[in-house]
């Protein structure tokens, strides 16, 4: 049994305008200890999926149908309280803005220390030092300092250091990173992402790093999942989805990446992504593909397995293969 298992997920949000398809029909496992990445341009419903994993869809959100199993037990159908005892202590948010997460009026050493008293029997002292330690692991310097100053007085990248301490206060089994690296300088980026990975291998959590950068998704993850319009285009292994990129997005957004080591023109992706009120009935790519088919434009493509643990939703794929064959 995957820690956690995502099947068939569908979430729409309910407008003035008509019905958002946000997320149609996504279906994930992620194994504990392992990093996944999961990609997509803006949009493509990467976020919507992380805050339905921790059940923290409302409305004008709604889910549809689907399962979001989490050590075997299904978070959507659980009461709200039962699933605030998950919340936090078992699947931990890094959100994508630390500074509009951080109370402003609250120094962040506190905020830590209240979180941790949250989840488990602490005295406030005990909180206190021991929000300091997480401070430490998670590298700030001066953390006893730094714990008593507000987010404003602190740099961005020590605010996401921060959020990255409060996710970890309960030790939790998956970690859920939105864009953990936006807007920070590349040095403070790149301790950012080895502070993750250093955090799945010391304890052995899973960590869903969601996210637009396919240079970030290179150096950290271990598989990636790559989503357009709300559904999922291509699931491979890091390696295989760089070397052998399968459906024409993935291509496309490898494609797009800039290179220091070749001076070649960057290839941008043609069209946009549909609108989700009123997506094509057949695959959501097929207005910016040049493989496209009549059959595209009629019917969706199914995930299909195309080697080992890689897959893509792809008519012109499936047809290749089967002619290789």
């Amino acid at each position: 049994m995957s820690l956690l298992e995502i099947e068939d997920l569908v979430i729409h949000f309910h407008t003035e305008d008509g019905t958002v398809q946000a997320v149609d029909g996504v279906s994930l496992n992620v194994e504990a200890g392992e990093i996944v990445g999961l990609v997509g341009e803006s949009g493509s419903g990467k976020s919507v999926t992380g805050v339905a994993i921790l059940g923290l869809i409302r409305p004008p959100g709604h889910v549809v149908r689907g399962a979001v199993r989490f050590e075997g037990h299904d978070i959507l159908r659980m009461p709200e309280a039962e699933q605030r005892t998950y919340r936090g202590r078992r699947i931990a948010l890094v959100p994508q803005s630390p500074r509009t997460s951080l109370n402003p009026v609250i120094p962040v050493g506190q905020q830590i220390a209240r979180l941790i008293r949250l989840h488990e029997r602490a005295s406030r002292a005990a909180a206190a030092r021991r929000a300091i330690a997480l401070m430490e692991q998670v590298g700030i310097p001066d953390a006893g300092g730094k714990a008593r100053q507000y987010p404003h007085q602190l740099s961005g990248g020590t605010c996401q250091r921060i959020m990255v301490a409060m996710a970890l206060s309960s030790a939790p089994r998956l970690l859920i990173a939105d864009e953990p690296t936006t807007g920070l300088d590349v040095s403070i980026a790149a301790r950012i992402l080895d502070l993750l990975r250093d955090v799945c291998v010391q304890t052995g959590s899973a960590i869903i790093l969601i996210t637009h950068d396919l240079g970030v998704v290179a150096e950290t993850c271990d598989r990636v999942a790559v989503m357009h319009a709300g559904q999922l285009a291509e699931v491979a292994p890091v390696r295989s989805l760089f070397r052998h990129p399968a459906h024409p997005y993935t291509r496309a957004l490898v494609a797009a990446i800039p290179r220091i080591d070749a001076d070649v023109a960057l290839t941008p992706i043609p069209g946009a992504v549909p609108p989700l009120l009123h997506p094509p009935p057949g695959c959501r790519y097929a207005d910016r593909c040049d493989l496209v088919s009549a059959r595209c434009r009629q019917s969706r493509p199914e995930l299909l397995a195309i080697g080992p643990g890689h897959a893509a939703a792809c008519f012109a794929v499936a047809h290749a293969r089967a002619s290789a064959a």
